[in-house]
């Protein structure tokens, strides 16, 4: 692990790993999230961070409907194509399915080891700028932004291998960035909606 937050992971998994270890009757499966964003395509069902939000989307979204100001884009100096942090990005519909494809992999005891784990992403990275492109191809229009310093404990870049939950789960990721785009999009803008309709 690069930071503090991922040796949490890392030490949780060990923890369980130590309880299957000593219940031979028991088994688990550990999902690695890779930044999950996107919603629900129905635009009903998605993620209402309270508070500061934990990853790139919420911040990019809010400031489209204005509930910001601008986006902050910590460092443009990193050793990347365009000098801004790379992340694998999963649409939660992905996620979810990831999900129930493993809880019937251990229902069924179908699973190799006692004790699996799989990184869940899409296997490719995209930088900061590249999904604030893509995020204005959506929209049509700019999104204010700026560049700042770099946050102390991000990592260049981070992707997931996913040949494991391929070969074993049967899974892959089927919505590509701009599906997770649009998705989050529209449930941003069916929020902001929701909550001027209260005001009135």
């Amino acid at each position: 692990p690069f930071s503090s937050y991922g040796n949490t992971k890392k030490i949780a998994e060990e923890i369980i790993e130590d309880v299957i270890n000593a219940n031979s009757e028991a088994s688990a499966i550990s999902l690695r999230y890779f930044n999950p964003i996107g919603a629900h395509e129905s635009g009903l069902i998605g993620e209402l961070p309270s508070g500061i939000p934990n990853n790139l989307m919420p911040y990019i979204t809010q400031t489209a409907a204005g509930v910001r100001d601008k986006l902050m884009v910590f460092g443009n100096d990193y050793p990347t194509k365009d000098g801004t942090a790379i992340r694998d990005y999963i649409h939660v519909v992905d996620l979810a399915h990831a999900h129930v494809i493993s809880l019937k992999r251990l229902l069924d005891k179908k699973q190799g080891n006692s004790f699996e784990i799989f990184n869940l992403g899409t296997g490719k990275g995209y930088s900061v700028l590249e999904v604030i492109a893509a995020f204005e191809s959506v929209i049509e229009r700019p999104l204010n932004y700026e560049i700042t310093n770099r946050r102390s404990g991000d990592v260049p870049q981070l992707f997931a291998d996913i040949s494991l939950a391929k070969d074993k789960l049967g899974w892959k990721a089927k919505h590509d960035l701009l599906n997770m785009i649009d998705s989050a999009w529209k449930w941003e803008q069916n929020i902001r909606e929701e909550q001027n309709q209260v005001k009135n």
